[in-house]
């Protein structure tokens, strides 16, 4: 008898993406069978009117170790988490490999190694605005092959938050990564409002490394009219053979730390941003919109707060998700409850409400693909993605017509509101998500990239 059985349900092929009424039996962490007759189980479930699917991968986080965005992220339907995005990162991988081991968490982790910090910090170069040189670069590169040896399954970028950062710094960590053969997420700098140059360099990096690039919430990066004209560098990119997807949200709406060199009083009026753009995220003051009063106020006495900046439009979104090269992502932070930005809780049922309920621009078999196997294939996750005997029993069980995401913008409702639609979830065979509610399960793991 298996541990658990799922019967009845539409079970999505993510290799040929076409959907067959199958039925499922887990056996402790790992799928043992996927059969035409229905399964006995020490708990069955019948799945009738579901789909079950891979579960999600979500490519672009900073949950971080931080067990509530976790449960928010595993009621989306969320089973592995990549993080130390945005070139920051826990300074000492390994130990943060090991601690997370020993406590257990809702779901799985792969992390990144962040050029921002530990590494630049490691090798003294702590002002954001200052150029490192050639032996602290060196530095960085010992300390990144470092962390790649210890599991970490990428070298992560924000250039944003490092203005005084050049390329020869990136293209020095990019060449280790290729080494590696692990992946490079860049949080692209943003010069301007209307800047592409901050795109074309890091293709650049891919041609002259052969580094496998990701360019991370790529509309937060290039909306408001630059959606369509960034898509296109890229698609030229992958023309030419060049190794770069992107990954992106369900929001045009992005937030940041309030104290980072986005934020500061310089880029703001360099960029001609208004204060009712903002609105604060986390803290005393959440849910408040901004004006110059309160920004100096903030600056001063609670800087490291979240805020969020309002731009964009719906359809870019769109445009992004419908490439063949694009995997969805959150970008969720680590918040307090009843604090954040909506992304936290709601990426994930939004994504298929959107983009396959309502404005039918992916089939719900392709939907899939891109939230499982093409994340669990650009990073190498072995395992995860398909539903096949032998592959990790990560599964979530949801259904199209029903799921929806509840979450709000902090002064317009709640960001962490959960979803509905997605009664079941499986976290290395264990029930994370029963009914539609979190389980307090720890079942997850660490993933470690390994050398091949």
């Amino acid at each position: 008898m298996f541990t658990t059985a799922i019967n009845h349900g539409l079970v999505v092929d993510t290799r040929q993406k076409k959907c067959r009424r199958l039925h499922i039996g887990l056996q402790g962490s790992k799928i043992a069978v996927v059969s035409e007759t229905p399964l006995q189980g020490e708990r069955t479930i019948d799945a009738s009117g579901y789909y079950v699917s891979p579960g999600f991968i979500d490519v672009h986080g900073h949950i971080d170790g931080a067990p509530y965005p976790a449960e928010l992220a595993v009621c989306q339907g969320v089973t592995t988490t990549v993080g130390g995005n945005c070139g920051y990162s826990p300074e000492n991988l390994g130990g943060f490999f090991d601690e997370q081991e020993k406590r257990g968490f809702p779901i799985h982790q792969a992390m990144l190694v962040g050029h921002g910090n530990p590494l630049r910090h490691a090798v003294g170069v702590d002002d954001p605005y200052a150029r490192a040189n050639r032996r602290q670069m060196d530095q960085m590169a010992a300390l990144a092959e470092e962390a790649l040896l210890q599991g970490a399954c990428g070298i992560s970028f924000g250039l944003d938050y490092v203005p005084g950062c050049d390329i020869e710094e990136v293209t020095t960590l990019a060449k280790v990564a290729a080494k590696h053969n692990r992946i490079c997420p860049v949080h692209t700098r943003l010069l301007t409002e209307g800047d592409l140059y901050s795109l074309f360099e890091i293709i650049k990096v891919a041609e002259e490394t052969g580094a496998h690039m990701l360019i991370s919430h790529f509309v937060y990066q290039y909306c408001e009219g630059l959606t369509k004209d960034a898509l296109r560098m890229v698609d030229k990119a992958r023309g030419r053979g060049l190794p770069i997807h992107i990954d992106s949200g369900m929001y045009t709406n992005w937030a940041t730390y309030f104290d980072t060199a986005t934020f500061s009083y310089e880029n703001i009026c360099h960029n001609h941003w208004k204060w009712e753009q903002m609105v604060v995220a986390t803290g005393p003051y959440t849910g408040q919109v901004m004006d110059e009063a309160l920004f100096f106020h903030m600056k001063e006495v609670c800087p490291h707060e979240s805020v969020i900046f309002f731009e964009g439009q719906e359809q870019e979104v769109y445009d992004c998700l419908v490439k063949d090269y694009a995997m969805p992502s959150s970008d969720a932070g680590s918040y307090e409850k009843g604090q954040g930005h909506p992304q936290i809780a709601g990426s994930f049922p939004r994504y298929f409400r959107k983009m396959v309920r309502e404005e039918k621009l992916l089939s719900l078999e392709e939907a899939v693909y891109k939230a499982t196997l093409l994340p669990a294939s650009v990073f190498g996750f072995a395992g995860k993605g398909c539903i096949e005997p032998g592959m990790d029993a990560d599964l979530t069980v949801f259904s199209l017509e029903e799921i929806c995401d509840r979450a709000d913008y902090p002064h317009l409702g709640e960001p962490d509101a959960k979803p509905l639609g997605i009664p079941y979830v499986f976290v290395d065979g264990a029930c994370a998500v029963d009914a539609g509610e979190y389980q307090s399960c720890r079942s997850g793991k660490i993933i470690r990239k390994q050398e091949k």
